[in-house]
């Protein structure tokens, strides 16, 4: 999945130097796909019921922080441009995605989103990872499907095919000469891999009823408790409910948990640290990311596997 958003962004234009808007609740593998290219994050709050990056937040930043010019828009501070901007659908929930691509298109900005965790879901009835430039997706071990590892792009003929060429050292097409037009990648999937892959893509929607039949079981119990509230999928969205979470009053009431259920063998865990709060991205300038703090204490993950309920 890394590689595949470092591919992403390369294929949009994306130089050493530029920035990227993306956000601070996220894992570390979408902001270091930025770092590898030698960018620079640029990170704007998220919503608290998505945990998706906010049209709101981004409308703000550009407007304050951002400045029109010919060939797209610059973070005025920096003195960087703006290569794209990498919203992150959390926990497979769709975040507000076509709002911030209206706000990106206005601003003469590429959309790359991170739906590494979110094959399969839907919303307004269109796949997460198809509304901008390009989408990408991961399959590493622990995703609803699984390659062994690797990712997939998705996007227009054109950039997909700029992506295949890129991925493969940027060799030239010929029947025996190496010629190669550009400093290119090997990120090839193994062909051991996509067999896998494409055999797990026939299990997708079956796997995700699954998932979804567990979120249900978990909202159920969850609601009725009163210390907790179960994440649940936005209206007019279809999650495929990747990883399950609460969300509880503070960060004692969090480590309670936390501990009293890895004490009983029960594997649960805590969002990720910001991004923010990272030593080596600590500086790079953001919006305040006020959401981001108040979730990131108290969000809690779940067991989250289909044989939590049919085991």
């Amino acid at each position: 999945g890394t590689a595949a958003l470092q591919l992403a962004l390369r294929v949009v234009g994306v130089q050493p130097g530029d920035a990227v808007i993306t956000q601070p609740l996220t894992f570390v593998a979408s902001t270091n796909a930025i770092a590898h290219l030698h960018a620079h994050p640029l990170f704007v709050d998220v919503d608290r019921d998505t945990m998706g990056l906010s049209p709101e937040g981004l409308s703000a930043f550009l407007e304050a922080c951002g400045e029109r010019r010919e060939g797209g828009t610059w973070h005025r501070a920096t003195g960087c441009r703006i290569g794209a901007i990498v919203p992150v659908h959390v926990f497979g929930h769709p975040c507000r995605i076509q709002q911030l691509c209206e706000i990106a298109q206005a601003w003469d900005i590429p959309v790359i989103e991170d739906a590494a965790e979110a094959l399969g879901s839907t919303t307004e009835a269109r796949h997460c990872g198809t509304f901008g430039a390009l989408g990408v997706y991961s399959f590493n071990g622990n995703k609803t499907i699984t390659t062994g590892g690797g990712g997939a792009i998705v996007g227009s003929e054109d950039l997909v095919d700029r992506a295949r060429h890129l991925a493969t050292t940027a060799k030239k097409p010929h029947r025996w000469a190496y010629d190669h037009d550009m400093v290119g990648y090997n990120f090839r999937m193994p062909n051991l891999n996509a067999a896998l892959g494409c055999a797990q893509l026939e299990r997708l929607e079956a796997l995700i009823a699954d998932k979804r039949e567990l979120a249900r079981a978990y909202a159920s119990f969850f609601n009725g408790v009163g210390w907790a509230s179960f994440v649940e999928e936005p209206p007019g969205c279809r999650s495929n409910c990747w990883l399950h979470a609460i969300v509880v009053a503070d960060d004692g009431d969090r480590d309670a948990l936390l501990r009293h259920t890895n004490d009983a063998g029960i594997m649960t865990r805590p969002i990720w640290r910001l991004m923010t709060e990272l030593p080596m991205y600590r500086s790079c300038p953001h919006d305040g990311v006020a959401n981001a703090r108040w979730l990131e204490p108290r969000v809690v993950n779940l067991p989250s596997s289909p044989r939590c309920i049919h085991g």
